[in-house]
């Protein structure tokens, strides 16, 4: 079994708390809905994924949007200088 590390790469994302939704429609122009109980619906290259207060919105390399849990996020990335 072969091994692999992710690539180093600088993504943009922005994390929703729960009242920044127009800098996240700003951000993530495929934001399918805005539901009442603090979720958003993100349409992504596998269909519509829920984000939930506190998760990140990210764009990824090919200009795609998903979100990301809180815990992987900060798992996964840093913030760069």
């Amino acid at each position: 079994m072969a091994r692999y590390r992710k690539k180093p790469v600088v993504i943009e994302a922005v994390q929703w708390t729960g009242e920044n939704f127009d800098e996240i429609k700003k951000f993530c122009p495929n934001l399918a809905y805005h539901g009442t109980v603090g979720g958003l619906i993100i349409e992504t290259l596998e269909g519509g994924m829920r984000a939930r207060v506190d998760d990140f919105i990210i764009q990824g390399v090919k200009g795609e949007f998903y979100p990301c849990k809180l815990d992987i996020f900060e798992a996964t990335y840093e913030v760069v200088e």
